[in-house]
């Protein structure tokens, strides 16, 4: 399999979010789907970057657009995580690297990198970004999707 780039139809998914429940992409479908890989749950970065999507999230939801976070970490430290800081999003487990491997975004120690992909309402990539400022990060999602709203 290739990795996914910008114009890659995204294969079916199914991973367990925060809550145990199975979670498959194309439940998703006729959403824009902002999917973001992050490193690990609670430390400094992901967390500035998760409460940025926090924070945006209503403006995102308003532009027909869902977060999905990804990281390597287990279901429990998820839900300790959606709770601690309120995360209203959808968090996957991806314990065996399998999405994070499809979208070759292996970092340090296996962890996922911080890349994120907009997949748009077919299943298609229509952006990346590859290097991501996690204070910065969710503000840059809004600027895009509002583009995409207008055009």
């Amino acid at each position: 399999m290739s990795c996914m780039d910008v114009g890659s139809e995204v294969p079916d998914f199914e991973l367990k979010d925060q809550n145990g429940n199975l979670v498959k992409l194309s439940s998703l479908r006729g959403k824009i789907v902002v999917l973001y890989f992050y490193p690990k749950a609670m430390t400094r970065g992901c967390t500035i970057e998760a409460v940025g999507f926090r924070d945006f999230y209503n403006e995102i939801a308003s532009l027909n657009a869902v977060v999905v976070g990804v990281s390597k970490d287990d279901v429990a430290d998820l839900k300790k995580f959606s709770e601690k800081y309120s995360l209203p999003f959808i968090l996957l487990s991806d314990l065996e690297s399998k999405l994070i491997d499809a979208f070759c975004v292996r970092g340090f120690a296996g962890r996922a990198r911080r890349v994120t992909f907009i997949i748009d309402e077919k299943g298609v990539v229509i952006k990346k970004w590859n290097k991501v400022d996690p204070s910065k990060h969710a503000k840059e999602v809004v600027e895009f999707l509002r583009s995409i709203k207008r055009s």
